[in-house]
């Protein structure tokens, strides 16, 4: 009869065999849901998104939209599609900087679409095309993604999913200002990456939909 060391060895190997398969399982279904969710939100968001391109034209100068390179699953580069939220070329001083709070690079309108969110709604392009996930780590930017790699161990452990309109790290976390803030969010992206399922997902999706009614609170523990 096999000794108790070797029934845990194997046991343990077994469990990580199915967790992968899982994972893998889940993976792939999730991307049917993401186009299953993203048709019909590009088909609302469409109307919505061009009143607010036009409202973006007319209160301040610059194109409506911008696209931005980001770096996707397994560090694969794509653009990133947003309304104008800053004044335009806002970085033609200071180069890639990260957005502060009360940027004063920002709009008047720009501020209002970046608290409640609408600014992302052309991201379900994104989603459609497979570029991006509804949930997942934030998108960084090429930039970033070679400075944060170098300086943060296993920073590219977040490029093994596509990266996200929301996230376990964006409902948990606010935005970058410091090294220690990417890292803390590192965190979050990684513990979501070992969680992925029904069960996190719904709560980010939840936690999501809360923030965009103006609701602050952040789920703080641990997804099971």
């Amino acid at each position: 009869m096999p000794e108790p060391a070797t029934i845990l060895v194997l046991g343990s190997g077994a469990g990580a065999l199915y967790l992968r398969f899982f994972r893998k399982r889940y993976a792939e279904f999730k991307r049917a849901i993401d186009i299953l969710f993203a048709m019909p939100g590009v088909a609302i968001a469409t109307p919505v998104t061009l009143l607010l391109a036009l409202l973006v034209k007319l209160t301040s100068r610059g194109p409506a939209f911008y696209r931005q390179e980001r770096v996707g699953k397994d560090g694969k580069i794509f653009k990133i599609i947003k309304l104008r939220t800053m004044v335009a070329n806002a970085e033609a001083a200071t180069g890639p900087v990260w957005a502060a709070a009360n940027d004063p690079r920002e709009t008047w309108l720009g501020r209002i679409l970046r608290r409640t969110h609408l600014d992302e709604l052309p991201q379900f392009w994104n989603v459609l095309k497979g570029d991006m996930s509804l949930i997942g780590p934030r998108p960084e930017r090429p930039v970033f993604v070679e400075k944060f790699r170098h300086e943060i161990p296993g920073y590219v452990a977040r490029l093994a999913v596509r990266p996200g309109i929301t996230g376990w790290a964006q409902i948990n976390h606010p935005s970058d200002r410091t090294l220690d803030d990417v890292r803390k969010k590192l965190d979050y992206d990684r513990e979501y990456i070992r969680n992925m399922g029904w069960g996190i997902d719904i709560r980010i999706i939840a936690a999501t939909a809360a923030r965009m009614l103006g609701f602050r609170s952040r789920p703080s523990a641990k997804p099971s």
